[in-house]
């Protein structure tokens, strides 16, 4: 018997011990916000924080989260209030969404270790999560937001603007 909590409520698993976190939470305790991308820790949609820091419910087998505290999206602020839920949702940051639970996530574990991430920081702590939209921009905009940084320039542009930016920066997102 597997002993946890998720979102602070005591759970427990009487199954395979290797089966990942992932499929526990979203097919067994239903709760879907956490999502299927790769299978293997490399685009972050699984994203949920063990024991506070981010990890991927992908790749985690269930025999892992025995004795932890396990935080989804779902369970990361009440009614969906925490700074990081706020920010994404003032800056419109989501185009098609799947990726932003996984994004939200890391974000707030970056925030929770750096309250002030430099851009630097934000890009570092990011950069396993991948968004097919290309929504970059706006998300760095939301972690700094989130983070209390004052913005004189709101992001207003689409993907199709966030990719170009990303361009003629010179960054590379996967």
């Amino acid at each position: 018997m597997i002993r946890l909590k998720v979102n602070g409520v005591a759970r427990q698993f009487d199954g395979e011990p290797e089966m990942p976190l992932l499929w526990y939470l979203r097919d067994i305790l239903e709760l879907t916000g956490t999502k299927y991308g790769c299978g293997i820790a490399q685009c972050g949609a699984c994203t949920v924080h063990i024991e506070g820091k981010a990890m991927r419910a992908c790749i985690t087998p269930m025999k892992e989260a025995a004795g932890k505290s396990i935080t989804t999206i779902e369970g990361l602020g009440a009614k969906s209030e925490h700074p990081v839920q706020r920010a994404w949702r003032e800056l419109n940051v989501p185009q098609c969404g799947y990726c932003q639970s996984g994004q939200m996530m890391q974000a707030a574990s970056l925030l929770k270790a750096k309250p002030r991430p430099t851009d630097k920081d934000i890009d570092d702590a990011m950069r396993g999560n991948i968004c097919r939209c290309g929504t970059y921009q706006r998300i760095r905009a939301a972690v700094k937001l989130a983070a209390g940084a004052h913005h004189h320039v709101r992001p207003t542009g689409g993907a199709a603007e966030d990719r170009a930016e990303n361009r003629s920066s010179g960054e590379v997102q996967a």
